[in-house]
């Protein structure tokens, strides 16, 4: 259930009226937008007379109960849109912000040369595995603590904020330094691990898992965002389907929905979704076309060498020649790269 207070209501009459509300057992999210401020109540409201509540506070405007389960990430409660800011990167509604890099660091010369590269082709965030989740015990597992060290080598030389895939809530002390927590597919519903990086105080990149519904998604972020962690980024990976030519299936519309439905953030991810290298800068231009706020895009120096998914890695000059096309393209949707 949300209220929806009048203009200019004093910050004591609030505090009031959430504290009211938090005797009597319920939990409460704040949120203040630029045309009004809410206050939605958590917990057991169906015995909540709205109507009574209007006529009785002299600072609600009105009131409607929120059906779905997800609140704190619903655009009901949270009109505008959420802006995270990383570093000299804004990720969010006006923006087109590109995250790049390899799957996987394999070495300081490896990833020090991709950072300097895609920086300058003009992407914002450095990305790099250096805990790898694989489906196979005996594929690369990554350089782990060792690639966070190098991820921040890069980081120190080209400035650039860096994201990293964290596994579980064990690892958090080595990803201190990093700048943006990536929970991946796997981990979507590690509620153990959504709740303690609910705990932080750090942007959190929330991947969909190959086999989950958009309402379970937010159900994720929702925890997250429960747990005081307002800087979730939403991001659409491909979801598995019955079509075997491509690694995964891109959902489009998911992007759409999310936009709708949540006023997080909304990147995807053309280089898991398809699997295949000549199809991540169609994808990328399709996803930039229905509203999402960024992609992250897999590049390496030498994909044919690559350790870890280099099918659908880019190399650096094709990246630099899908900057180039989507910087075009940002300009005729309004976005900012």
């Amino acid at each position: 259930m949300v209220f929806i207070l009048k203009p200019d209501v004093a910050k004591e009459k609030i505090d009031t009226f959430i504290m009211g509300w938090e005797q009597k057992g319920f939990s409460t999210i704040l949120s203040v937008g630029t045309e009004h401020t809410a206050v939605c109540l958590i917990g057991n409201t169906a015995e909540i007379d709205v109507d009574h509540v209007v006529e009785t506070s002299d600072i609600v405007s009105y009131g409607k109960r929120i059906t779905e389960q997800y609140k704190a990430v619903n655009r009901t409660v949270h009109e505008d849109s959420t802006v995270i800011r990383v570093g000299d990167a804004r990720i969010g509604e006006g923006f087109f912000t590109v995250i790049s890099g390899p799957c996987s660091v394999e070495s300081e010369e490896q990833i020090c040369k991709i950072a300097r590269s895609v920086k300058n082709s003009g992407a914002k965030i450095l990305r790099g595995g250096a805990f790898k989740p694989r489906t196979s015990p005996y594929a690369f597992q990554g350089k782990q603590a060792e690639g966070l060290a190098m991820l921040r080598l890069a980081k120190k030389e080209t400035g650039l904020p860096i994201v990293s895939e964290i596994m579980n809530q064990t690892q958090l002390d080595l990803f201190e330094d990093v700048d943006i927590l990536q929970i991946g597919a796997r981990n979507m519903q590690n509620f153990d691990l959504l709740k303690a990086v609910g705990g932080l105080k750090k942007p959190v990149l929330l991947k969909r898992g190959l086999a989950n519904t958009i309402e379970e998604l937010l159900m994720s972020a929702e925890y997250i965002v429960a747990a005081g962690n307002e800087q979730v980024i939403l991001c659409e990976r491909g979801i598995r389907s019955f079509e075997t030519m491509t690694r995964n299936t891109l959902d489009l519309s998911a992007v759409v929905l999310l936009k709708q439905k949540s006023h997080l953030p909304v990147i995807a991810d053309p280089s898991h979704a398809s699997g295949i290298r000549s199809l991540v800068p169609p994808l990328a231009k399709a996803i930039l076309a229905v509203g999402a706020d960024g992609i992250m895009v897999e590049t390496h120096n030498n994909p044919a060498k690559a350790l870890c998914d280099g099918a659908q890695s880019l190399d650096l000059e094709q990246f630099h020649t899908l900057m180039e096309d989507l910087r075009k393209r940002a300009a005729m949707e309004d976005k900012q790269l």
